[in-house]
């Protein structure tokens, strides 16, 4: 059944947006799954979204989507999983939607399609994907025009806050989008906007600035989501240098898996160095690592561990 959204209203923290393992053959690496489940946890993850962008989830097929989602579901225990739902049509966004519900997920999620313009377009698709998968299924709202090419002004992420009581949350993603966030925050405070979290993305690559500008943590797949908790931790504390100083460490690394194309290659590989998952293994078509891109990763976690000892406990 649909879970109450106020806890999501309030979302903190980070939630870690999960790449789907793989074998080296393909098949799902459920075992991989699990692992990386109890990372998320350990390392002090608030939550964790699965089936994003991050997830692959175009090269899945239905059953395995809802298999997946179910795995990472029931390995989380008490830990809120989001499970992205984007789809061509809402008849699959429906059944994913709603059976992920069931087994247990605190809340979908739910990007744009790329034919979407107009502001009153954008907002009668929220408006029609809410009333297709349930208005009582609590929803996550993906804002990122650099993937999906639709730009969401503040104003049209206000209106599709107002208009759909069951969007407990934005996903942003707007680069640049400081100004956004400011806006946003500012409607609250004066009153014309409902309070929703905002969670940040794109690898985190301004996550120091959005929580400044009042986002309330991150929800993206950097594969040290540790460093971002503890990112997240101490500006939510006011500890603003101390915030800085560790994201400006990590931030050679971060820029490098940020890269288009590539970028998941790198997150995987590192991932897979960290003994999260077993396999780098993407599925086809995939963007391979070059043997060159691989000595400048291995370059890039050699500097860090100098400054963070979580970059030297490698494996493999």
């Amino acid at each position: 059944m649909p879970l109450d959204p106020a806890p999501l209203n309030d979302a903190k923290g980070v939630f870690p947006i999960a790449p789907t393992p793989f074998h080296p053959d393909g098949r799902v690496d459920y075992d991989s799954i699990d692992r990386m489940t109890d990372f998320y946890g350990e390392c002090g993850g608030n939550g964790m979204t699965v089936l994003g962008v991050l997830g692959e989830a175009p090269k899945l097929d239905g059953a395995e989507a809802l298999e997946i989602a179910r795995r990472f579901i029931r390995r989380a225990g008490s830990l809120p999983v989001i499970v992205g739902v984007s789809a061509p049509g809402f008849a699959a966004m429906r059944s994913l939607a709603q059976a992920s519900m069931e087994a247990g997920a605190a809340a979908v999620m739910i990007a744009p399609p790329n034919t979407l313009r107009t502001d009153d377009q954008i907002a009668g698709y929220y408006r029609q994907a809410a009333e297709a998968i349930g208005e009582d299924i609590p929803f996550v709202i993906q804002d990122y025009p650099l993937n999906f090419t639709v730009v969401m002004s503040p104003g049209v992420v206000r209106r599709i806050i107002t208009e759909n009581p069951s969007c407990v949350m934005l996903k942003h993603e707007d680069w640049p989008g400081l100004e956004k966030i400011s806006a946003l925050r500012r409607w609250e405070a004066e009153g014309s906007l409902r309070h929703v979290s905002i969670l940040c993305g794109n690898g985190g690559l301004f996550l120091d600035f959005e929580t400044e500008r009042g986002a309330d943590g991150a929800m993206t797949g950097y594969a040290f989501p540790d460093m971002l908790v503890d990112v997240v931790r101490h500006a939510l504390a006011g500890e603003r240098d101390a915030a800085h100083d560790l994201f400006d460490v990590h931030l050679p690394l971060l820029r490098y898996e940020q890269q288009p194309g590539v970028g998941l290659a790198v997150r995987k590989y590192v991932m897979m160095r960290r003994g999260i998952i077993a396999s780098d293994t993407q599925r086809k078509p995939a963007a391979a690592m070059s043997a060159t891109a691989r000595s400048e990763v291995e370059y890039l976690l050699a500097r860090l561990a100098k400054r963070d000892p979580r970059a030297g406990k490698l494996v493999g």
